[in-house]
């Protein structure tokens, strides 16, 4: 490879704080042994990447640094015998973004034991919309039917519904059979129905008791906060709850009622995850899990426009998710509104 490719970096300027930068750079000559070399294709923007990129929290922890928790692509050249050129690959967590060069470059290099080789019939494209938001969708439902969560045992609650996870996690369900509440501030326009979900529903407001009117058989939870306790008052004997987000806040003020006299299971759900479960959970999503409109969650937009994405998303106006085109070949595209 001898083209050079663009890539974006954040910069610490001491007391002016951190700077993000577009900027073209030249291929290295050479790299470790055991690393693969990622042509990246696209690459999903994330709650977490906005606010690094936006210095909104302290995340990145070593100066300089290529934004991003994730990317996918196709090996250009692999140090891994594992891995060949051409090879469609995906690569999330593993401190991308914080602690090593992430992905929002048109190139990285990464240790062969982070690469994730893409089931068949999933593309890249398909995997940059889907990306670790629809992974910890994937494994929130699979630690939820593992826990005996079936469509015959009710409804499921998905809260921040227009979120990156919940619209994947919402489309899955749906995929499966399961009928699917969805709950959001956001007006009804036709649009979360439109992928699977039965019901559209405005926060409710709950009463205090420890115990109120029995609902739902299964919630994804991305808020934390009252919005969790709210799901646990109200679940359905045996219920199961799979908790991974913390935008509503990170205390939780609540009884034990629900999990000691209804046996509510509340799962906490990490998607830095080993990699003989990220593997088989890519296998469900290349299967049985694999959403249905990625096209309508996935708004694609070119490098130029992520310092837009990442205000739209700390502001809470996003909606489905970001992608990052790194071939340098599209605009803006997507049924997904920046604005909603």
């Amino acid at each position: 490879m001898s083209e050079t490719y663009r890539t974006w970096c954040l910069h610490e300027d001491g007391s002016a704080g951190v700077s993000a930068r577009l900027e073209t750079r030249s291929p290295e000559a050479s790299h470790d042994p055991g690393t693969v070399l990622i042509r990246g294709v696209c690459a999903g923007v994330n709650y977490k990447d906005a606010l690094a990129f936006l210095n909104r929290a302290r995340i990145v922890r070593s100066f300089p640094c290529v934004p991003g928790i994730e990317i996918a692509g196709t090996v250009e050249n692999s140090g891994d015998p594992r891995f060949a050129p051409g090879d469609a690959v995906i690569v999330h967590g593993f401190g991308l973004g914080a602690d090593r060069d992430g992905g929002f470059t048109q190139r990285l290099a990464v240790p062969g034991d982070f690469v994730i080789r893409l089931p068949a019939g999933l593309s890249p494209r398909e995997a940059g919309v889907i990306g670790v938001a629809g992974y910890t969708a994937a494994l929130a439902i699979d630690a939820m039917q593992a826990n005996g969560l079936t469509p015959e045992r009710g409804p499921v609650a998905v809260n921040g519904a227009t979120g990156g996870v919940a619209t994947l996690a919402i489309d899955m369900l749906a995929g499966l059979g399961f009928e699917v509440h969805a709950i959001t501030r956001q007006p009804d326009d036709g649009w979360l129905r439109d992928l699977g979900a039965a019901q559209v529903l405005a926060p409710a407001q709950v009463g205090s008791r420890p115990l109120e009117t029995a609902v739902w058989a299964g919630a994804l939870d991305s808020l934390g906060g009252a919005a969790l306790d709210a799901l646990l008052r109200t679940m359905r004997q045996d219920g199961v709850i799979a908790a991974f987000g913390n935008a509503a806040g990170n205390d939780l003020a609540t009884s034990v009622l629900p999990l000691i006299l209804r046996g509510v299971r509340l799962l906490g759900i990490n998607a830095n995850s080993s990699m003989p479960l990220r593997e088989r959970i890519w296998g469900r999503i290349g299967s049985d899990l694999k959403p249905r409109h990625t096209m309508s969650i996935g708004t694609t937009i070119p490098l130029e426009d992520l310092p837009r994405a990442c205000e739209t998303l700390v502001a809470g106006n996003g909606r489905g998710r970001f992608v990052l085109d790194l071939t340098g070949q599209a605009g803006a595209t997507g049924a997904a509104r920046a604005d909603a």
